[in-house]
């Protein structure tokens, strides 16, 4: 079988679906959590935020395997958070697609929290005080003057987020194990590979991470480069008025 034909397999295609659907539902999930929490970091300035960031982001500095591990007792059985969701649902939370998502979310949350909160802290409030005398309500002010400016920054907190998890490996294998069809994600699937001495198949695989994550962070990279080029625009275009 070509490079080609083996990417094209049943249980290949299962895996390219299961980690796209992973990624994509913690992106939004990390989306909706990280927005308010960042507008709220930018402009609250009590002693403990640094250490508040520094739990955030730990993640970045903690080896997958570690943060893995203390999620995979908490999820089991006789962990805090399995025994509640079996409780909830009647399932385990371990080696389940569900315990992924909870486990991503953790792994990708720095990832997500960053590229906002660095767009929140530079945002001129300026642009806020304005707002305020055109008598638009909190909401409306957060939709149609902050999310606006700040758009690159989110479209960057999402992909990062998203490629962040396509790309994980020893987290998604500690806490979701090698169930084809369930838990078996890409990163996974060449981890097999590999091992079975399936070089050729391990090649295609890994060719099409390389190029779709290259393709995905120059997306990123030159999509942050003009948004941040309009947001510093209109900020000196404020500031000259």
């Amino acid at each position: 079988m070509d490079i080609v034909g083996s990417l094209f397999t049943a249980p290949m295609l299962s895996a390219v679906w299961l980690t796209l659907k992973l990624a994509l539902v913690t992106s939004v999930i990390l989306l909706l959590i990280t927005l308010p929490l960042a507008w709220k970091l930018a402009n609250w300035h009590g002693r403990s935020k640094p250490w508040l960031m520094a739990l955030f982001a730990l993640p970045l500095v903690l080896p997958p395997t570690v943060l893995g591990f203390y999620l995979l007792i908490t999820f089991s059985p006789q962990g805090t958070l399995g025994q509640l969701w079996a409780q909830m649902t009647g399932e385990t939370l371990a080696f389940s697609f569900e315990g992924l998502v909870l486990g991503s979310v953790i792994y990708s949350f720095p990832f997500a929290l960053q590229p906002l909160y660095s767009g929140f802290i530079q945002f001129d409030s300026r642009y806020l005080e304005v707002a305020k005398t055109l008598n638009l309500s909190r909401f409306e002010r957060m939709l149609k003057v902050v999310f606006p400016l700040c758009k690159s920054h989110i479209v960057v907190a999402l992909g990062l987020s998203f490629a962040h998890t396509i790309g994980e490996f020893g987290v998604v294998l500690m806490i979701g194990g090698n169930i084809p069809g369930e838990t078996q994600v890409l990163s996974i699937a060449l981890y097999d590979h590999v091992e079975a001495l399936e070089y050729d198949k391990a090649h295609g695989l890994s060719l099409c991470l390389l190029v779709f994550s290259f393709a995905l962070l120059a997306v990123l990279y030159r999509f942050n480069h003009y948004g941040l080029g309009m947001v510093s625009q209109r900020e000196n275009d404020g500031v000259h008025t």
